[in-house]
């Protein structure tokens, strides 16, 4: 279930290998396709390489995981990190639907099922801001609906937030978390153990297929 590399830089070459197929593979098959990117330091490199060398990007739209309310150009922003990596070169043609503002229900529900979903982790076992100690974590990740907003206080910066919820996460083709160093390792293998971590319960569903990279190097 968990793919190692050596160096961060082998785990992005083989990721962004693998995503890029899958977006062409959806773009073959309904012309379009969908990516739910990520923030934080693990995606950064695989943007990169597939803002240069991935599918065709007029035909992808890109939305995230989660996003803190906070201004399109604020550092803490995902999509700050998403515009200045990914669309960029090539990928700028890329359509992309910002999660904060929260977008039109319709325009995301457009999007699904997503082709592809890239997600980190951190180091409590959250996933997208789905993060222990919320007290409407159970509601995220439980509900049918496809998003649920996360109050100040949790993650980091602690800044309000938006989340897709989990039932959105798994309406995928494709998943694919992002693992750096041995302290996350460990936490993958609680998780694997049976410990009730959000990242836990990705792993534990049976419905959408799940890819771990994992490189002992950072996180």
């Amino acid at each position: 279930m968990i793919e190692t590399y050596p160096t961060p830089e082998a785990l992005a070459d083989a990721a962004a290998g693998a995503i890029a197929g899958l977006l062409a593979e959806a773009i073959g098959l309904r012309s379009r396709a969908s990516l739910v990117g990520t923030g934080g330091r693990s995606p950064g490199a695989i943007y990169d390489r597939l803002a240069k060398g991935g599918p065709d990007w007029s035909r992808v739209n890109v939305t995230l995981s989660d996003e803190r309310c906070v201004p399109a150009d604020d550092p803490a922003a995902n999509q700050k990190l998403v515009r200045e990596r990914l669309l960029t070169g090539p990928g700028a043609k890329a359509h992309l639907l910002p999660l904060w503002p929260e977008p039109y229900p319709a325009a995301l529900a457009a999007l699904r099922p997503f082709d592809v979903v890239m997600l980190g982790m951190g180091e409590d076992g959250h996933i997208a801001s789905l993060i222990p100690g919320d007290p409407g974590l159970e509601d995220a990740m439980t509900t049918a609906e496809p998003t649920r907003p996360v109050p100040a206080g949790l993650g980091k910066p602690p800044v309000p937030r938006i989340t897709l919820t989990l039932s959105a996460l798994l309406d995928a083709r494709a998943i694919f978390l992002l693992v750096a160093g041995e302290t996350k390792r460990g936490v993958v293998q609680r998780a694997l153990a049976g410990e009730d971590l959000p990242v836990g319960r990705l792993i534990a569903q049976a419905k959408t297929s799940i890819c771990i990279f994992w490189t002992p190097d950072g996180g």
